[in-house]
C-alpha cells in the first residue's frame, strides 16, 4: 500500500474499499484521454457529476462523506470506469466509457437513476438528499 505522499503523486486522492478516487488533476487526464478514445471509436462518452444542491459557498464535501461517496460510485460503477474530483473536495465525478444502450436520453437517465438510487441505499438520508447527480454525454467531435 502506498503512504499518502506517494498516492497523490500517482494522483490518488481517495483509497477506499472498492477502488480508488484520483484528484482533479488526474481526473482531468484521465477524461482527456478517454474522450480521445471515443472520438477515434466515434463513441460517446459519459460524465457523471455529483455536488451538493444549494451550497452555501465554498462548501466542500469533507473527506469522510467524500470516501463513502466514493466507495459508493465504485459499488454502482464498472472497474473500468474512472472516478475521481471534477473540482477538487465540491464535485465528484465518473468518466464512463463504451456505453450502450440507447440513445443520449435513456442511456443517461437510466445512469442517473441507478447512481441516485445506490446512493440512497448506501448513504444516509441527510447526506443522499443533498447531492446532485448530473450526467452529460460527451460525443465526439469533428475528426481533424
Amino acid at each position: 500500500m502506498y503512504g499518502t505522499a506517494d498516492r497523490r503523486a500517482y494522483g490518488v486522492a481517495l483509497d477506499g474499499r472498492f477502488g480508488q478516487a484520483y484528484n482533479e488533476e488526474a481526473f482531468r487526464y484521465f477524461l482527456q484521454i478517454e474522450r480521445k478514445r471515443a472520438a477515434r471509436a466515434r463513441r460517446p462518452v459519459l460524465l457523471l457529476l455529483l455536488d451538493l444542491r444549494d451550497p452555501p459557498k465554498r462548501m466542500s464535501i469533507d473527506p469522510p462523506r467524500a470516501s463513502k461517496l466514493f466507495d459508493c460510485l465504485c459499488c454502482c460503477l464498472r472497474e473500468t470506469d474512472v472516478v475521481g474530483w471534477y473540482r477538487e473536495d465540491r464535485v465528484a465525478a465518473a468518466v464512463l466509457t463504451q456505453v450502450d444502450g440507447g440513445g443520449p436520453p435513456e442511456v443517461t437517465a437510466v445512469i442517473r437513476q441507478r447512481v441516485s438510487s445506490a446512493l440512497r441505499e448506501r448513504l444516509s438520508a441527510d447526506v443522499a438528499r443533498h447531492l446532485r447527480v448530473r450526467v452529460y454525454q460527451l460525443r465526439p467531435g469533428p475528426k481533424g
